[in-house]
């Protein structure tokens, strides 16, 4: 027993040094794992266009292409329906098991998650690698800590280490990897946490640069910062952005709405509908096919027309909104860049030709509004900005990014949009049948006075069974204010100060109307 005692007393006085050590071991793990991700991945784009090449020409290859599709699917729906965890993003996943509501199995993620995203996104689906990648990457730190037979809450610390270097590798972008994982895995910036998530993320991203290059992800060239006579375009950009996120995570969640809760279809006749709408696509659109890397370059370009810019930002929309909704195997990161990107270059090329604005800014504002989309929906702004900042290379623009940011994530905090990711985990956890926390409005402030001879009267607070759907904030007694205790004895006079729901109010308000009155 005083061996295991010491030895727990030793580890925890060396616990940050053991942590970095095994974030290195998770950075190179998860490095390896989301690398040959990434590399697959690649290599079922090119698959996917030397198919569509010559299935545009021959319709007899078409016909075989639906059918490889139909079997695609067929095969999907099974994985998804080995593991259901697999499904989406994968992102809200890792959330849940960070709150503890979730248990993935990581040996039977891995696998699923791995063949899953790589026949969608060879199939054309409009769905991202960076959701998967940071799955993929939180299951491989989780595989570290049940090898290493670790404890639940160090395991935590891994699963955030395994997120952050699954973002790095799959996108060159260390910091926004481990800003990400912080903001929005963990929710917690400790010295211990940030020092293990800063050497998984780097020593992932430079296993992953080593065979896929040390160059940003996006190479456009953006001359120069936005002017501040300029600034008023970026003010209204991210008025924009912020409303056109909100109603992209609205119907997101609608969408999803639609396929979950049609009982005539299960895990793979809801995930025939994209399938098959990516092969007819193929023929007539296959510009809208997969992530949409190349639109991002063609609308910082400034070449496109607006009508073309505002037509294939509809189709990638609705195409990328039923590809998520249908629960396949990918993510929204990818492609909602590609979407804000065509917001900015539809909005500068509007700009340019009814309001004034320089053509050499349209570059500018194609970047400033990938991330003002991104925190608008994400609600993610340091992520945002540091991320676009690594996949581009600009730190010219960060001044004007963040402004945008700013603008953004307030436009949609006004309107009442909740977080992407938090929404996915809310209906994900809803459907498993586990309990969350809804919110019921506004929250309400109600006094109530304990008159003479009430059944509060000379009661100590906790002898009360307070209703819980409200809380107990204060007790006023005549010009003082008391922090209400357990010992805290009530009197004859005091005011109660009650804080509930808006929904619960009539609930409260006639339960302590009652226990406040003269009995």
């Amino acid at each position: 027993m005083s061996k295991n005692t010491s030895h727990l007393l030793k580890r925890a006085r060396n616990f940050k040094a053991i942590l970095t050590g095994e974030g290195f071991l998770v950075g190179v793990v998860a490095g390896i794992v989301v690398l040959l991700y990434r590399v697959v991945l690649e290599y079922a784009g090119k698959g996917m266009e030397w198919v569509l090449g010559y299935a545009r020409t021959s319709p007899f290859i078409a016909v075989i292409w639906f059918f490889v599709l139909f079997i695609i699917a067929c095969i999907v729906g099974k994985l998804v329906k080995y593991e259901s965890m697999i499904s989406g993003s994968g992102i809200p996943q890792v959330e849940g098991e960070m709150m503890g509501k979730l248990d993935q199995v990581w040996w039977k993620v891995l696998p699923a998650k791995f063949l899953g995203g790589f026949l969608s996104l060879f199939s054309g689906l409009s769905l991202g690698r960076e959701g998967p990648s940071i799955q993929i990457g939180a299951m491989a730190g989780k595989a570290v800590s049940k090898t290493l037979k670790r404890g639940k809450t160090e395991e935590k610390y891994l699963l955030t280490c395994g997120a952050s270097a699954g973002l790095a590798a799959a996108f060159h972008a260390p910091l926004a990897g481990v800003m990400f994982s912080l903001e929005e895995i963990h929710k917690n910036f400790s010295v211990s946490v940030l020092i293990s998530v800063m050497t998984a993320s780097i020593t992932a991203d430079y296993i992953s640069s080593q065979f896929m290059g040390f160059q940003s992800v996006f190479q456009f060239d953006i001359g120069q910062e936005v002017q501040p006579e300029y600034y008023w375009h970026i003010v209204i950009l991210g008025i924009l952005l912020g409303l056109l996120g909100a109603f992209y995570n609205k119907m997101t969640m609608w969408v999803q709405g639609l396929y979950m809760n049609n009982k005539k279809l299960n895990e793979t006749t809801r995930l025939f509908i994209p399938f098959l709408l990516a092969g007819v696509l193929g023929l007539v659109m296959p510009q809208i096919l997969g992530s949409g890397h190349h639109l991002i370059d063609q609308a910082a370009g400034g070449t496109m027309v607006l009508p073309m810019l505002l037509f294939l930002l509809a189709a990638k929309f609705l195409f990328s909104l039923i590809c998520f909704g249908s629960g396949a195997p990918g993510g929204i990161f990818f492609p909602l860049l590609v979407l804000g990107a065509l917001i900015g270059g539809a909005y500068s090329t509007f700009a340019v030709q009814y309001m004034g604005l320089d053509a050499s800014y349209v570059s500018n504002f194609v970047l400033l509004a990938m991330a003002g989309y991104f925190t608008a929906i994400v609600r993610a702004p340091i992520t945002g900005i540091i991320l676009i900042f690594e996949m581009t290379g600009q730190v010219s623009q960060m001044l004007s990014m963040s402004l945008v940011a700013i603008v953004a994530y307030l436009t949609a905090t006004a309107v009442k949009s909740e977080p992407i990711y938090e929404s996915l985990l809310s209906s994900l956890l809803k459907r498993r049948g586990i309990q969350t926390q809804e919110e019921k409005g506004e929250k309400i402030l109600q006094e109530f006075i304990i008159c003479h001879g009430s059944p509060l009267e000379e009661q100590m607070v906790d002898q009360e069974e307070w209703p819980a759907s409200c809380l107990l904030v204060a007790v006023r007694r005549n010009e003082t204010e008391l922090i209400p205790k357990g010992r805290t004895k009530l009197m004859a006079g005091d005011v109660l100060v009650v804080l509930s729901n808006e929904t619960d109010v009539p609930e409260v308000y006639d339960y302590m109307e009652r226990r406040c009155a003269e009995s």
